[in-house]
């Protein structure tokens, strides 16, 4: 068991995750084989945060008590961004996994805050949003000028992520279309994507997501950005009602697609997509526990930062994602793996 949160006896940094659901649990799992910081767990359970920090040989604090740590992943239910506000206030610097819009929305007004006291924010550290905009950088540089991105995805991870899931098909998805903001029904917009396989094709429709605003501001000069979540019928007919049933405790295989458009340098026109096929809880948790390891590498802090940004090494980041087990695919007429 690590010494208590408070203990100064030792410059090893100190990572705090909140909320030992399915995502955070593996998080913090990820986390534990980094000999050089110490791991804190919060969760309003107390039975599933001492059974996580037993796991993870961390210590299990108050939420009062992550103004201690280094860098707090933020892994709980939405909102993020009361909580985000107090710890960057302190100098702590925050990863957050929320995919809730207008959470996400507000933590974006947090630049100043974070840079006033010397402190980073990680916005939208999972898979959509997260990992869709490495992706979407990737694409993005092998092309001379990018006006389109589109992301879809499939897949829930913990309970948590699929209530999340129910809500952004009964909300109001955002999206550019040629430059203007618009905002359509989630739940409409019907579009058969294909994932890596064995997902394979799924129909797909437009939801509550962030990845739009958050691509936009990495991909200013984009014309027309676009967000879409697979669904059944029924997800869509019941997403403006209470969730009929609870939900599964982690869901099956997730995926992601990330099609990005433009022009070569020649003027041709180009379409290029990459995504991935594995459980959504581990694709989101690989990439927050990855952004965590960075922040805490860091000579300096950043302010707000958001996945996708030029300025972020993004062929590193996407390298340690795949070393952590999330394969990365892209398809060039045949799928193949994408290479190191």
């Amino acid at each position: 068991m690590m010494p208590a949160i408070g203990t100064s006896a030792t410059d090893t940094p100190i990572v705090a995750v909140v909320g030992a659901g399915v995502t955070g649990a593996r998080v913090a799992d990820l986390l534990r084989h980094a000999p050089t910081l110490r791991l804190a767990i919060v969760d309003t359970t107390a039975t599933v945060a001492n059974r996580v920090a037993r796991i993870v040989s961390g210590a299990v604090i108050d939420i009062d008590e992550t103004v201690a740590a280094d860098v707090v992943v933020l892994a709980h239910p939405a909102p993020h961004a009361d909580l985000a506000a107090r710890l960057l206030s302190s100098g702590v610097s925050v990863v957050s996994m929320s995919d809730d819009l207008d959470d996400v929305r507000a933590m974006l007004q947090l630049d100043h805050r974070a840079r006033t006291h010397d402190a980073t924010l990680v916005v939208g550290a999972a898979m959509a949003p997260g990992l869709s905009g490495l992706l979407a950088r990737y694409l993005a540089e092998q092309l001379y000028e990018v006006d389109e991105i589109h992301v879809a995805m499939h897949g829930t991870g913990g309970p948590a992520c699929a209530r999340q899931h129910h809500s952004a098909l009964g909300g109001t998805s955002v999206g550019l279309h040629d430059g203007e903001w618009i905002e359509r029904p989630a739940g409409a917009g019907r579009e058969l994507c294909w994932f890596p396989e064995p997902i394979n094709s799924y129909d797909c429709y437009r939801a509550e997501m962030p990845d739009p605003v958050l691509l936009h501001r990495v991909f200013p000069a984009s014309t027309r950005l676009s967000a879409r979540m697979s669904a059944t019928r029924r997800d869509r007919l019941t997403a403006r009602l209470p969730m009929l049933r609870p939900p599964h405790s982690e869901g099956g295989l997730g995926g992601l697609r990330v099609e990005v458009r433009g022009c070569l340098p020649s003027g041709a026109r180009e379409t290029l997509i990459a995504g991935i096929a594995v459980r959504s809880g581990v694709a989101a948790a690989v990439v927050a526990a990855t952004m965590t390891r960075w922040v805490l590498q860091l000579a300096s802090s950043r302010g707000l930062v958001v996945l996708g940004d030029a300025s972020l090494p993004t062929a590193d980041l996407l390298v340690a994602v795949q070393a952590a087990g999330v394969r990365l695919f892209e398809f060039t007429g045949v799928a193949r793996a994408m290479q190191d």
